[in-house]
């Protein structure tokens, strides 16, 4: 039996040519379909009945299920989603205090990068996920609140180690003839793998970039987070000023906070050498506590005070919630 084909990872010009559709417009028909959040080829009311039944013989719009759905009382949505292959990933629905719908996204199915204190990095690593799979969840999560605002590659994975990908996902999710998101509202996360950054800097996408930098002591980042051993805190910093200058982008660092570890006046001070002069903007997130893990979540005072230290140092900085 053939496979079948999936479209969600397919510009319109590519599910033409693979569904063998002699008028091309059709692939462009499809795309906006699938963009406007379709998942069958029954809804596509503007093909021919005989070409719906004859299209859903040989291909399907989505190529995987959402298989569990988890709803907070803040509004927070998470959906466990399950892949052709059986692996799981999660995507999650984020809403800011201004009401503003953020799809955080998986680019992996598990993650290489072992940091000690992350769930995901106790997983280990599956495989890349293909732009479909990558735009199959921001389409599920507008299936569930409506329409984004913004995407953010923050889920599962280390997004450099995926970017051919990405860079198809983002290009279909901002084409013109389909859900037209604009790559301002886009913003792509890491641990710090310094080479990807530079390959984003020089050949795009123009998004925001967020470096999950956590602590800016090497010795203690090399404990947490074991990729700075080959991507040093001194030359992490050369590449984010390179991304800030060639892209003209803002660039963020993240830091989960772990009670008495990274909280203290030496990682302020830390983090303000750092940062030194770039224009960076810091958001601080209290751990989340995870079972078998031995770091501890920081109390408001803690928070507090942190935040105090790094803007007596002249630091932006805003507290998000976990």
């Amino acid at each position: 039996m053939t496979e079948k084909i999936y479209l969600t990872g397919l510009f319109p010009e590519e599910i033409a040519e693979s569904l063998e559709l002699s008028a091309t417009f059709r692939g462009k028909q499809i795309f906006k379909w699938i963009a406007a959040g379709v998942s069958s080829f029954e809804e596509m009311t503007n093909l021919s009945l005989d070409l719906r039944e004859s299209l859903s013989q040989k291909a399907s719009v989505f190529s995987s299920f959402v298989s569990q759905k988890l709803v907070d009382p803040d509004g927070t949505i998470k959906l466990q989603i399950t892949l052709h292959d059986s692996l799981c990933i999660e995507t999650v629905l984020l809403i800011d205090s201004e009401g503003r719908k953020t799809a955080c996204v998986s680019c992996q199915a598990g993650c290489a990068m072992a940091c000690a204190f992350c769930q995901t990095g106790k997983l280990g690593f599956a495989r890349n996920l293909t732009a479909g799979e990558i735009v199959e969840q921001f389409l599920y999560l507008e299936k569930e609140c409506g329409k984004l605002d913004n995407i953010v590659f923050m889920g599962m994975g280390e997004p450099m180690l995926n970017l051919p990908e990405i860079r198809k996902a983002i290009a279909i999710l901002a084409h013109k003839d389909g859900r037209n998101l604009s790559t301002r509202r886009i913003t792509i996360s890491t641990s710090g793998v310094i080479k990807g950054i530079y390959d984003l800097a020089d050949n795009g996408p123009a998004v925001r970039l967020a470096v999950s930098l956590t602590t800016a002591d090497q010795q203690l980042r090399e404990t947490l987070m074991p990729i700075a051993k080959a991507n040093p805190l001194p030359e992490l910093s050369k590449a984010i000023r390179y991304y800030i200058e060639k892209t003209g982008k803002r660039c963020t660092l993240e830091a989960a906070l772990l009670s008495g570890i990274n909280t203290t006046q030496e990682s302020a001070n830390n983090i303000k050498k750092f940062v030194g002069n770039l224009p960076i903007h810091v958001n601080v997130i209290p751990w989340n506590p995870v079972d078998g893990l031995p770091y501890k979540e920081p109390d408001v005072n803690e928070c507090a005070n942190f935040i105090k230290l790094l803007e007596q140092k002249n630091i932006n900085v805003t507290q998000r919630t976990r």
